[in-house]
C-alpha cells in the first residue's frame, strides 16, 4: 500500500489552490471476520474553512491504475470539486479488503448495498470530524458500481449519521432497486445521470427509478444523454468493448461497451457542480 500512496500522490505535488493528504479512518463494520481500515484521499480547498464536502466513490475497477496511479478521471473529478470550494474524499474500498478489481467477478465479494454504502457513511462519519468541514453540508458521488452504492447509501429508512444532504450517482445499475416493493425513495435530493447508449447499466431501469421516485415525493431527477455510453465522463477513454467484465443486463453476464463523450461530459459536470451549489453551500 505504501507504494501505491507514494505513486498515486505524486501528481498531485505544487497544485496551489488545495491541498492533498492520505486519511485512513475505521469501516463500520468487519470484512471476512476483521476489522478494516479505510484509505482515502482528501483533496481540502486552502484556507480555514469550514468548507462543504463530497465523498466519492469509484467503480467496479478500483480507485487506481495498473501502474499504481489514481485514475485520472476520479483525480480530475476531485480537483474539479475542491477548486470549487469543497473537500473532496475519495474513498478506497477495494484494497483494504484485498482486491484491486471486481470488474471479471461473477460472484463479487464487496457489495453496493453493503460495503459501498457503508463505506460512504464511515466517510461522512471521518469528515464530520474534522473542524474544516461544515459537519451538515456532505454530499455523496458515485460511479458506475459505486453509484449504485451511492443509491443504496440516498434510499430512504437505510440513512446512517451523519446522513448526506445530496448525492450524484453516474451510471448506476438502477434494475434492482427499480423493481424494489415498496418503491425506492431518496431522503435527499438525488441526481442521476446515465448515457442513453450505456449497455452494462441501462438508463431505462433508472428512468423508471426516478419516475416512480417523483410519484412517491422523492427528491430523484435522472438526465440521459443520447449517444453516451458507460463511463462517459472519463477522460482520454476512446469507446471500446470490454469482453469479460460482468454484465447482468445481457444473458450471457458478460461484456460491456465503455468510453468517453465530450459533450456529456461537459454537460455533467456542469449539472454536477450547479446541482451541489444549490444543495451544499446554500
Amino acid at each position: 500500500m505504501f507504494l501505491i500512496c507514494l505513486l498515486a500522490i505524486a501528481p498531485f505535488r505544487g497544485q496551489a489552490a488545495y491541498e492533498v493528504e492520505w486519511v485512513e479512518f475505521p469501516a463500520l463494520n468487519e470484512f471476512n471476520g476483521a476489522p478494516v481500515q479505510l484509505s482515502a484521499l482528501e483533496f481540502r480547498p486552502q484556507g480555514q474553512g469550514p468548507f462543504p464536502a463530497v465523498v466519492l466513490l469509484h467503480g467496479c475497477g478500483g480507485m487506481y491504475t495498473r501502474s499504481g496511479y489514481v485514475t485520472a478521471s476520479y483525480r480530475r473529478w476531485a480537483e474539479i470539486l475542491s477548486e470549487e470550494g469543497y473537500v473532496a474524499l475519495l474513498v478506497d474500498s477495494f484494497r483494504p479488503r484485498g482486491h484491486w478489481s471486481i470488474c471479471d467477478l461473477q460472484k463479487r465479494p464487496i457489495l453496493e448495498r453493503r460495503e459501498r454504502a457503508e463505506d460512504a457513511y464511515a466517510a461522512a462519519r471521518w469528515l464530520s470530524h474534522q473542524a474544516y468541514v461544515a459537519g451538515g453540508r456532505i454530499g455523496l458521488l458515485g460511479w458506475s458500481n459505486g453509484g449504485s452504492g451511492t443509491l443504496y447509501g440516498m434510499r430512504a429508512g437505510s440513512k446512517l449519521e451523519p446522513g448526506f444532504r445530496a448525492a450524484v450517482a453516474f451510471y448506476p445499475g438502477c434494475r434492482t432497486l427499480s423493481r424494489a416493493k415498496p418503491p425506492y425513495q431518496a431522503y435527499a435530493p438525488l441526481l442521476i445521470l446515465i448515457g442513453e447508449a450505456d449497455d452494462w447499466t441501462p438508463a431505462a431501469p433508472c428512468v423508471h427509478l426516478a419516475a416512480t421516485a417523483k410519484e412517491q415525493g422523492a427528491p430523484v431527477e435522472v438526465v440521459t444523454y443520447t449517444g453516451a455510453h458507460h463511463s462517459f465522463d472519463r477522460i482520454n477513454s476512446p469507446l471500446r468493448y470490454r469482453p469479460n467484465v460482468r454484465n447482468l443486463s445481457k444473458p450471457d453476464r458478460l461484456g460491456a461497451t465503455v468510453g468517453e463523450h465530450p459533450q456529456a461530459r461537459e454537460d455533467a459536470v456542469k449539472r454536477t457542480l450547479q446541482f451541489f451549489a444549490q444543495t451544499l453551500k446554500n
